[in-house]
């Protein structure tokens, strides 16, 4: 059976998105009212009553086969910030771990009259599978699927940046580190060059850059000086180890020696470059303390970004999902 293509899928006929499932195939119109949207939200944080009724009445369930605490919660906020009823499913006690499809949980689910799904699962295309063969009008949010998309980490990203640099146009960008493995890589690079940046160079060894990666635009850099040379924002991964087979280190500490983050290595970007990193940080390892707590580090401003575009996300697709619902007649007699 052939996969629907990401647009068509994750977008209603009006072209507003009813799912979020990657970054590939979506405009700079889309991704900037995201921005927009979340920019909106931002203030909420500051205020005593930190709710507004958009999804009042809808339940979200965070469907999480692949533990981030950080995200979870991230997005629980974002949903009880928007009034919604959320469900945490643990997976592990679930009837998944006792022999129950993927398939049968989401139908239990759905005639619980469940709105929206915030999926995470260790498989590429998971949250799109789901997407396909969910019921109509149940929105699928892809919170990270394998190694392919963390759409939602990479627009908080975007977020970061706009807030701290203005626009993206000029702009020259650095992602280094675990390129491989890293989902959140490849939805950054969809996201930096749909919204303009001049460069976006890809550092880390020959192991984990592979020169594929240049078919996506993308400038490959085996030297860190030569990949932090005047850039203006310098964005850090993690080693992920549990995903990597084979020898494709020699060791973290030489690792570190040659691509971590230090303030000597930083100087090489431009003086006013912004560092950041998705987390979890390995300290002395992909970037020293030093630079993880410094004055350049926007790291927190990245989890309380986080927030604020989760918020808009969720409420685009749930107004997405119900405009897609309009019949024809209603319309014609308006």
């Amino acid at each position: 059976m052939m996969r629907s293509e990401p647009r068509a899928l994750q977008l209603n006929e009006h072209g507003q998105l009813k799912h979020f499932l990657t970054l590939d195939g979506l405009d700079k119109t889309i991704l900037t009212e995201i921005l927009d949207r979340a920019d909106s939200f931002l203030s909420m944080g500051e205020q005593s009553v930190k709710k507004v009724p958009l999804l009042r009445g809808k339940t979200v369930v965070n469907l999480f086969f692949e533990n981030s605490t950080r995200t979870r919660t991230t997005f629980e906020l974002a949903a009880k910030r928007l009034s919604a009823d959320v469900i945490n499913l643990n997976i592990e006690t679930s009837a998944t771990s006792k022999g129950e499809s993927l398939l049968d949980t989401l139908k239990n689910l759905e005639a619980m009259q469940s709105d929206m799904f915030i999926v995470r699962h260790s498989d590429s295309g998971a949250a799109h599978f789901i997407a396909e063969h969910c019921t109509p009008n149940v929105a699928i949010i892809n919170a990270g699927d394998g190694r392919h998309a963390h759409p939602t980490q990479a627009m908080l990203d975007m977020l970061t940046i706009r807030r701290h640099k203005g626009s993206f146009e000029g702009l020259k960008v650095a992602i280094v580190g675990d390129i491989l493995h890293s989902r959140v890589a490849r939805s950054q690079l969809q996201a930096l060059t749909t919204l303009g940046v001049s460069e976006v160079r890809l550092v880390g060894p020959k192991t984990l850059v592979p020169s594929f990666f240049a078919e996506m635009g993308a400038t490959i850099c085996h030297d860190l000086e030569a990949g932090l040379n005047g850039v203006d924002v310098v964005v850090m991964l993690r080693l992920q180890k549990e995903r990597m087979k084979g020898a494709l280190l020699p060791s973290e500490s030489e690792f570190y020696r040659l691509y971590g983050l230090t303030e000597d290595s930083l100087a090489w970007a431009k003086p006013d470059a912004i560092v950041m990193h998705p987390g979890p940080i390995n300290r002395g390892v992909e970037i020293s303390s030093d630079v993880a707590d410094g004055k350049q580090s926007v790291i927190l401003d990245q989890v309380t970004n986080g927030i604020a575009v989760r918020m808009a996300v969720l409420s685009m697709a749930m107004s997405g999902q119900l405009q897609r619902d309009e019949s024809p007649a209603v319309k014609d007699e308006e």
